[in-house]
C-alpha cells in the first residue's frame, strides 16, 4: 500500500499576486450598488476569482491532489467599516439586505446566499479570531462568475470576504488559513461537504499558471501552463444544468469514499495507489470499488499531467483530460448527458482534450483547444446541443489569472 506520492516539484506555498484585475464595469457596479444600498461610499474594494479545475475531481476531500487555476471572472466586494458590531450584507442578485450582530453569528442563524460571507466571519471566529475585538461591516457583492456552472462562484464570495476581513481587521493570516476558514464556512454554515480546493485556487492563483495543491499538507506549487506559448486556449462550456453541492449526489460520493477508505484500512483514499486496486476490487462492492478507483487513478493523472506539462508542454496532456472525464462518467458517475455531449463534440471538433470540471451533476466542461479552432469548437457544441434538444450552452474562454486581493484604486473616489 502506497502512503505517499512524488509530486516531482518542491512543495512551497506561492506568494499570491495581490492585484486581481476584475472587469472595470464590475468594479463600477460594486461602488454604485454599495452607495445605493447603504447611502455612503465604500472605503475599499476587494476581488476574488472563480476557478477552473484543470484536473483532479473529488480528490480534495480525499486528501489527494488537484490542479486548479483562478480565472478572469470575479466577485467584487465593496466594504465600509462600521462603528458598531453589526454586519450588513447585500448583493446585486438579491433585493434584501441581511443584517446581523456579530454576537449572533452562528451556522443556524444564516441562510441563503448570505451564509457564504457571514459564514466566513463566523468561521474566522471558530479559527481563533477574537470577534469581540472587531467592528461591524457593510458588505456589497457583485459577480460575473456564473452561478451553478461549476466555476466556484461560492468560493469567490468566501475568498473576497476572507481577504477583506484579514486586512480590515489586521488579522495577518496565511492564505492557507484563509482557505480553511472558507472551507469551514461552506461545510458548516452553508452545509456543503466540499473540500478545500476551490478556496485555495481563488486565494493562491497566479497569472498563466495553475496551482498544484496537496490537499493533505496544503503545500502548493505554482505550475506554469504556457498556454500562450503553444497558442492554446481553455474553453468553458456551461451546460446550464445547475447543480447544488449541499444536496444529493455530492454528499453520497463523499460517503462512498469514506466507506472505501475504512474498508481498505486507510485514513483517506490518497493513501492508496493503483497497486491496491486489485485488493479493493476483491473486498468492496462494485459501486464502492468504482468510486475508489476513480479517486486513486485521478490522483495519479494529476501528477502525471504536471510532469507532462514540464516535459512536453500543454499540447501533450489531452489524453489525460479525456481519461479523467471517462473516469468521472463511468466510475464516479457524476456526469450528465449534456456534459458528455459537450466533451465528445469538442474532441471531434478539434480540441486537444476535454473533460467535465467541478463537482458534477451539471455545471461545465472544459476543452483545451488550439486558438485557431476555438470558434469551430463552440459552433459544433452549440449545434450538437440544439440537435439533442438541450438548452443553449454558454461558451467562453477563460484565462489563468491572479488570486484574491485588493482592487487597485478601489476605495473612495
Amino acid at each position: 500500500m502506497s502512503t505517499s506520492h512524488d509530486t516531482t516539484h518542491p512543495a512551497s506555498t506561492p506568494h499570491p499576486d495581490p492585484s486581481p484585475n476584475p472587469a472595470p464595469q464590475l468594479v463600477a457596479d460594486a461602488r454604485r450598488g454599495f452607495e445605493e444600498r447603504f447611502g455612503a461610499e465604500p472605503t475599499s474594494l476587494w476581488a476574488a476569482p472563480g476557478r477552473v479545475n484543470l484536473i483532479g475531481e473529488h480528490t480534495d476531500y480525499n486528501d489527494g491532489f488537484v490542479l486548479p487555476f483562478a480565472i478572469d471572472r470575479h466577485t467584487v466586494l465593496a466594504v465600509r467599516q462600521r462603528d458598531d458590531r453589526v454586519v450588513r450584507v447585500a448583493s446585486a442578485i438579491a433585493d434584501e439586505t441581511v443584517e446581523i450582530p456579530l454576537d449572533d453569528l452562528a451556522p443556524d442563524a444564516v441562510e441563503g446566499w448570505s451564509a457564504y460571507p457571514l459564514g466566513v466571519i463566523w468561521a474566522a471566529g471558530r479559527a481563533g479570531v477574537d470577534l469581540d475585538a472587531v467592528s461591524g461591516l457593510d458588505l456589497y457583492f457583485v459577480s460575473d462568475v456564473p452561478v451553478g456552472a461549476g466555476l466556484s462562484s461560492s468560493a469567490a464570495i468566501e475568498c473576497a470576504t476572507a481577504v477583506a476581513i484579514d486586512s480590515l481587521w489586521d488579522l495577518r493570516l496565511e492564505r492557507s488559513s484563509l482557505a480553511r476558514i472558507g472551507q469551514l464556512a461552506e461545510n458548516e454554515a452553508v452545509g456543503a461537504p466540499t473540500g478545500i480546493m476551490d478556496q485555495s485556487a481563488s486565494l493562491l492563483g497566479r497569472a498563466d499558471s495553475a496551482v498544484l495543491l496537496d490537499c493533505r499538507s496544503l503545500d502548493a506549487t505554482v505550475v506554469p501552463l504556457g498556454l500562450s506559448d503553444e497558442d492554446l486556449v481553455i474553453v468553458v462550456i456551461d451546460t446550464r444544468v445547475s447543480h447544488a453541492h449541499a444536496t444529493g449526489g455530492y454528499a453520497d460520493r463523499r460517503a462512498s469514499c469514506e466507506r472505501g477508505a475504512a474498508a481498505m484500512g486507510v485514513a483517506k483514499l490518497r493513501d492508496l495507489s493503483s497497486g491496491d486496486l486489485g485488493r479493493a476490487e476483491r473486498i468492496l462492492d462494485d459501486e464502492t470499488f468504482r468510486r475508489v478507483r476513480h479517486i486513486v487513478t485521478e490522483d495519479e493523472r494529476v501528477l502525471a499531467l504536471v510532469r507532462r506539462l514540464a516535459e512536453s508542454g500543454a499540447a501533450s496532456v489531452g489524453d489525460l483530460l479525456d481519461a479523467s472525464h471517462a473516469s468521472m462518467r463511468d466510475d464516479f458517475e457524476i456526469s450528465v448527458p449534456e456534459l458528455d455531449r459537450a466533451v465528445e463534440t469538442a474532441r471531434s471538433a478539434g480540441a486537444v482534450g476535454a473533460r467535465m470540471t467541478g463537482g458534477g451533476f451539471g455545471g461545465s466542461a472544459i476543452a483545451l483547444v488550439p486558438r485557431a479552432s476555438a470558434a469551430a469548437v463552440g459552433d459544433a457544441v452549440r449545434a450538437a446541443f440544439a440537435a439533442a434538444g438541450f438548452r443553449e450552452p454558454g461558451i467562453f474562454e477563460v484565462v489563468p489569472s491572479a488570486g484574491a486581493g485588493a482592487v487597485a484604486d478601489g476605495g473612495s473616489r
